[in-house]
Order: structure tokens, then C-alpha cells, then sequence
């Protein structure tokens, strides 16, 4: 799933220091084979996941890391910090980073960050097709969040967010987004005014702008969801496990097929 590829024929003789005639007499002798398949196509695109071997001798075998983590307040959303722990640090502490993940870890990166003081769901991957799948503006992926708020909720806040607000600084209105009261009541326990808000965007600290449109501070934010995948409500925080393949695939699948027309 890889977004970047390159040629067969320029692998091969990259990877064994021979010239592409010497990859072509290779092919023609049926001597190279890609994900168990025998080739013979010079021009035949691959990409870093594919399996090649070379008279049976593995060439290439890559594996594609897909991880949902359950990432707390307090961590950054980095593979590297000097200051704060980070994402890398918990999957490091969990030991989930093992056998060939372990040699993937360099080249894994973060699908839709999250600032340090906001939770839930994030996804690492060393797949840029499939991170690209999630985070291009033209798919239009949803993503979910719970916020918690300062201040009682109106039902101003649904219209004004299903309109889009405008910022001066960037000169940008935002998509419109879909705005649900959860809870907007006083008890014994607090304040609780909880809004859920569905985006498909993710510019700079958009959600706490939206609402201090409002004068109305967020005190937490929790994303539930990234399109199709939902937070596993197993994980505590914290925690992270291995996506499954139905979760991998349903990226390209589900959410391919609820994608909305561009204006």
C-alpha cells in the first residue's frame, strides 16, 4: 500500500549491482519472483511492501505497521522530544515495537497529530499510501471528538458550526462541521457541558477557536474516531495494540465509498 513505487528492473539492479540488460536476461529466465509470483514484466511497479526474491534468496520482505494507540495528556506527538515522553516512548514501553516492527520503528510516523493536552485516538503506520488515504483533504475523512467545555452550551453553537466560522489571520472559512450537545447540566459532581463535534479538518487548534467563538474555553478534548476506526474502548490510556486487517483494509473500503462529492 506503499504511495511510493519504483520500477522492478531498476530495483534488481540497484539492490544486486548488475545492469538492467543482465535484470532482463534474469526475468526472461523466470529466476525473480514478487509476492511468491514468478515475473517477467521490466516494467512492473513495486513498492516497499512487496516480497522479491532473487533464486528463491529474499531480496526485499518489508512489513506493513498499522498502530492504534490511546494517547494520554502529558504526550507529544512526536517520535523524538527532548522534554516530554512520546508516542514512541509508550509503544517502546508496551513492547508492541517487536521482531520486524522493531525494524520499522525509523520509519514509522503519525496519522493526524494531537497536541499534548489533547487524548484519544491516534494511528502510526510506516505506510504513506494509507496515512495519505486518511489525511488528504480530497477523501474527506470524518474525524470525531468529545469536548468538554467551560461554559453552558446554546443552540447557537450547531448552526454556527454547520455554517463554517471565518478566521481573518489565515484568511480561511472552515468546512462545515456537525456540532451534538451531550450533556448541559449542573449536578452534584460539576459542570458538565460536553459537545461532540464531526470534522473534516484539522487545522491549528481549530476545535478551541470554534468554541472561542463563544468565549467559551475548552477544558478537554478526547478524538473518538478517524473515519471508519473507532477508539478500541479496551484501550485505557496508554495503551496501543495492532490494528487489524479488516481495519486496515476498511480505510480504502468503507470510507471510500462514503466519501462526499467535492464542491
Amino acid at each position: 500500500m506503499s504511495l511510493n513505487t519504483a520500477r522492478l528492473d531498476r530495483f534488481i539492479s540497484e539492490h544486486c549491482k548488475v545492469s538492467r540488460r543482465d535484470v532482463r536476461l534474469m526475468l526472461a529466465k523466470k529466476r525473480i519472483c514478487v509476492d511468491g509470483c514468478i515475473v517477467d514484466d521490466i516494467g512492473l511497479r513495486i513498492d516497499r511492501f512487496a516480497k522479491i526474491t532473487l533464486d528463491g534468496d529474499i531480496l526485499q520482505e518489508n512489513k506493513a505497521i498499522y498502530i492504534m494507540l490511546h494517547k494520554p495528556i502529558g504526550v507529544v506527538s512526536a517520535t523524538v522530544d527532548k522534554q516530554h515522553k512520546t508516542v514512541i516512548d509508550l509503544l517502546e514501553e508496551q513492547n508492541l515495537l517487536v521482531n520486524q516492527a522493531l525494524a520499522e520503528k525509523g520509519n514509522l510516523h503519525i496519522v493526524g497529530r494531537l497536541d499534548l493536552n489533547t487524548s484519544g485516538l491516534l494511528l502510526l503506520t510506516n505506510d504513506s499510501r494509507w496515512s495519505e488515504r486518511l489525511t488528504s483533504p480530497e477523501h474527506k475523512v470524518e474525524k470525531c471528538y468529545q469536548v468538554r467545555l467551560q461554559n453552558p452550551l446554546t443552540e447557537d453553537y450547531a448552526q454556527a458550526f454547520a455554517n463554517g466560522m471565518y478566521f481573518e489571520f489565515e484568511n480561511i472559512t472552515t468546512k462545515p462541521a456537525v456540532f451534538k450537545v451531550i450533556a448541559n447540566q449542573t449536578n452534584e459532581q460539576g459542570n458538565r457541558y460536553i459537545a461532540e463535534v464531526k470534522l473534516i479538518e484539522g487545522r491549528y487548534h481549530q476545535i478551541k477557536r470554534m468554541f472561542g467563538r463563544f468565549r467559551n474555553p475548552v477544558i478537554g478534548l478526547h478524538r473518538k474516531s478517524i473515519g471508519s476506526l473507532l477508539l478500541d474502548e479496551q484501550l485505557i490510556a496508554g495503551q496501543s495494540r495492532l490494528l487489524t486487517d479488516d481495519e486496515v483494509l476498511g480505510i480504502f473500503q468503507k470510507d471510500m465509498l462514503t466519501d462526499k462529492p467535492t464542491d
